[in-house]
């Protein structure tokens, strides 16, 4: 980024954000001036991305999503270096298994949920009390499509989205007036990800989409970016889908 913005006072902690959506998310933010503190298990993935996003916007907190430790860590570095956190973006996520619920290892589904729908819990929790209590702010939660409609081959994956849909809107009614709470819903974006619902026929999966293509990071870091600004100042409990169109396709024969 050559040319940084003028600073908006404002700090935002974003998981999962060395790459991919995460990394499109932070971006969208640092873009109009605010500054981030970026989470991931690759130490030296982060460190790349800081130094995409500037230094003097960015700093990185390496760990496990799921790891209440990391969690704690990750908001105290954002008052230690920022002095504030005002907008949480929960976007770390796995999906480590694809094949039918029937086969589905039920360890893997509780790593699933651990990672996807626990730690931002815990995360939402820390944010809370570090900042967002006495000063506001917004929250901002990753789900899918595959939370809203059946997603055949990735259904633990589905239900934990599903999962924070309905987390979105408890923390909506118990944070509020304070703090805003809502879900962004993507279909297929291209990250690395999401590559194996895509790679090698790209064309053939963006013929579904009525707007004609999957999904980049920068979609949903716009979605992101208005959802943690004014203009969302009375929108909360709500899950933007932001799918391409998709779901227009639904009973077509």
């Amino acid at each position: 980024m050559t040319a940084l913005p003028e600073l908006s006072g404002k700090v935002a902690l974003v998981t999962g954000a060395s790459r991919g959506i995460g990394y499109g998310v932070a971006e969208a933010l640092v873009a109009r001036g605010d500054r981030v503190v970026i989470t991931g298990r690759g130490e030296d993935a982060l460190k790349e991305a800081v130094e995409q996003l500037g230094a003097e916007r960015a700093v990185y907190v390496a760990g496990k999503a799921h790891d209440e430790a990391h969690q704690a860590l990750a908001v105290e570095r954002a008052m230690e270096a920022f002095g504030r956190v005002d907008y949480l973006v929960n976007n770390a996520g796995t999906n480590p298994v694809f094949g039918p619920l029937a086969d589905l290892d039920l360890g893997v589904a509780r790593k699933v949920f651990e990672t996807n729908v626990i730690s931002a819990l815990g995360f939402a929790q820390k944010t809370w009390h570090a900042w967002q209590k006495d000063n506001g702010g917004a929250i901002v939660n990753i789900a899918s499509v595959a939370g809203i409609a059946p997603s055949p081959f990735i259904a633990a994956y589905g239900v934990s989205k599903a999962a924070m849909i309905n987390l979105t809107q408890q923390m909506a009614h118990e944070f509020a007036p304070k703090v805003r709470v809502n879900a962004i819903a993507p279909a297929v974006v291209k990250t690395k990800f999401a590559q194996a619902l895509y790679e090698g026929r790209e064309a053939e999966a963006a013929a579904a989409y009525p707007l004609g293509r999957l999904g980049v990071p920068s979609d949903i870091g716009g979605a992101a970016a208005f959802l943690t600004s004014d203009q969302s100042d009375w929108v909360t409990g709500q899950t933007l889908v932001v799918d391409g169109g998709i779901f227009l396709n639904a009973g077509v024969g």
